[in-house]
């Protein structure tokens, strides 16, 4: 039997391709359609409006279309409410449970399209019906508590696509295929502006760090980015840490002295003894207090009050005290401080890249900076659509970054 629905679509649905997406989407589904009404707007800045009529052989085929067209942007017209179940125990959705992007989502209740709040890739959405107005809200698995209602099914659910401009900045332009020979320089002179502009509205930066950053050199110029206000929040591992405070100590990452390239004596014990000084004083707060630690990353962050989130692993020395190394605490610590947070950077960290892009919005622009083009590849393969990828060395970046936000930080 002939199943069909109406959608609309909205915004710069031309040249950003959403409206080509959506109607290979259902064609791929094998469903036909027939726009019925199509406005292209006067002018390059004016809005588009499709309205499509979709036609498939089964209830099952449009669900699927439905299922692939909405992170689009694509809304029915004839506005169904959602559907709700009670969670059936503790850590556990309801079958059918609709499973969140991250992208800003509206539901609609009782006639009015209520905003989503905590917005998150693969979450469950939780509705409170006694709330005026009612509230809904993104929460994953773990959190989920018995008789929550959450929302099952797909229907009255309004995904607002992230739409790309021909008049884009460097977020727009260097968000396609990745490659090493972007303009880096002016990729650095838009990210640096972009910096400023946060900073000067009091909005957040984050930096997740892995221990390449220490390993390259790289520690200083970040050290200085922190200095200056531009770096707000800090996530990272044990590692990043440890390496960092090695060489606040003893001149050395993995062993390798900095300033000569040539490894030390004995210095692959070297960041077992960092841990061993961080572990006799208590934390990374009474070593700085001691006068013990008195330069490097975490000394910076200490001493200008930014808030760090490490996440340990099963590979970890020590670990270093401060680290979590409970992976859902860990998660929970990260999300507490996304609060406006309005830029990401990623450096040299693929496992810590990745956590981190599944728990942004989509609306958060981010840059992932590696020397392997793998890593935002996977960042993208995940769901973070919006990873601006730089191939290059994390230390070069970091130097050129901080020159054009704090002049020299050598």
């Amino acid at each position: 039997m002939l199943t069909s629905t109406v959608v609309e679509l909205k915004g710069h649905i031309i040249d950003s391709r959403i409206l080509l997406e959506v109607l290979d989407a259902i064609g791929e589904q094998g469903g036909n359609f027939v726009i019925e009404e199509f406005d292209a707007g006067r002018t390059g800045k004016d809005s588009s409006y499709a309205r499509i009529l979709i036609n498939t052989a089964s209830q099952e085929d449009l669900d699927m279309i439905l299922s692939k067209i909405r992170p689009l942007g694509a809304a029915e017209i004839v506005y169904d409410e959602i559907t709700v179940e009670p969670a059936p125990q503790d850590g556990v959705f309801p079958d059918n449970f609709y499973s969140s992007t991250n992208l800003d989502t509206f539901v609609r209740i009782r006639g009015s399209w209520i905003p989503v709040d905590a917005i998150e890739m693969d979450c469950g959405i939780v509705v409170d019906l006694s709330c005026t107005p009612p509230t809904a809200c993104c929460v994953p698995i773990g959190s989920i508590k018995k008789g929550d209602n959450v929302i099952v099914g797909g229907k009255g659910i309004k995904i607002v696509p992230m739409e790309k401009s021909i008049q884009q900045e460097v977020f727009g332009f260097m968000g396609s295929t990745v490659s090493s020979e972007r303009p880096t320089v002016l990729a650095l002179a838009n990210i640096a502006e972009t910096m400023k502009d946060i900073r000067a509205r009091k909005k957040k930066i984050l930096a997740v760090v892995g221990p390449a950053v220490i390993h390259t050199g790289a520690g200083k110029h970040l050290s200085a980015l922190i200095e200056a206000g531009y770096i707000n929040v800090l996530f990272g591992g044990n590692a990043v840490a440890t390496h960092d405070v090695e060489w606040a100590l003893l001149g050395t990452s993995l062993g390798v002295c900095l300033e000569t390239g040539i490894a030390a004596p004995r210095g692959h014990t070297h960041h077992i003894r960092a841990i061993n000084t961080i572990r006799k004083y208590g934390s990374f707060e009474k070593a700085v207090e001691a006068g013990v630690l008195t330069r490097g990353v975490m000394y910076s962050c200490i001493k200008h009050g930014i808030s760090y989130v490490l996440a340990g692993s099963i590979r970890d020395d020590g670990p270093m005290p401060g680290v979590i190394t409970d992976s859902v605490e860990a998660q929970e610590a990260m999300r507490h401080n996304l609060k406006d947070v309005e830029l990401v950077l990623m450096l040299s960290t693929m496992l810590h890249s990745i956590a981190t892009g599944n728990l942004l919005p989509g609306r958060i622009k981010t840059v992932c900076v590696d020397i392997n083009p793998a890593t935002v590849t996977k960042l993208a393969d995940r769901g973070s659509h919006q990873a601006v990828g730089i191939v290059s060395d994390v230390e070069l970046f970091l130097k050129e970054l901080a020159e054009h936000l704090v002049g020299s930080s050598t």
